[in-house]
């Protein structure tokens, strides 16, 4: 399960935080997507990975980059392939949400809540506290608690 951060004071030295998912994307996470991100690609922007770099998108059919891909595409996969390090959960819309909150690993950081209603479980951590949440409505009133 994910685990999410509410605070940025929380989030541990150790990790690096990254806010501009889709750069990272365009950057470091591209090069190293492998069969995984096929589903993920079709399930979040209803394209098709066709090569390396190249996605056939669900406009027209065209080939296009693969840095087209939304911004919750890409922090989707950067969680799944970067999963020592913490994404802003920001640029998501539901349907990013819904297969961020499916992973059996990860780290994000929102400091509002962003929960898609067909949630399970999630990891959460503060500095006092870390808890295992699976209800939705417990889930924001953690994140509307003030520390």
């Amino acid at each position: 399960m994910i685990t999410i951060y509410k605070n940025k004071k929380d989030i541990p030295q150790d990790m690096e935080y990254i806010e501009l998912n889709d750069v990272y994307f365009n950057q470091k996470t591209a090069s190293i997507l492998d069969e995984r991100a096929e589903k993920i690609i079709e399930e979040i922007d209803g394209s098709k990975r066709v090569g390396k770099y190249k996605i056939r998108s669900r406009f027209d059919d065209i080939i296009i980059d693969i840095d087209k891909l939304s911004a919750g595409c890409k922090t989707a996969l950067n969680i799944l392939y970067n999963p020592d390090k913490i994404f802003c959960l920001k640029e998501c819309g539901n349907n990013a949400l819904e297969v961020v909150y499916s992973y059996e690993q990860g780290n994000v950081y929102s400091d509002y809540a962003l929960i898609p209603f067909d949630m399970e479980a999630v990891n959460t951590k503060t500095a006092s506290e870390e808890k295992i949440i699976s209800d939705y409505e417990e889930l924001k009133e953690w994140w509307g608690n003030e520390e």
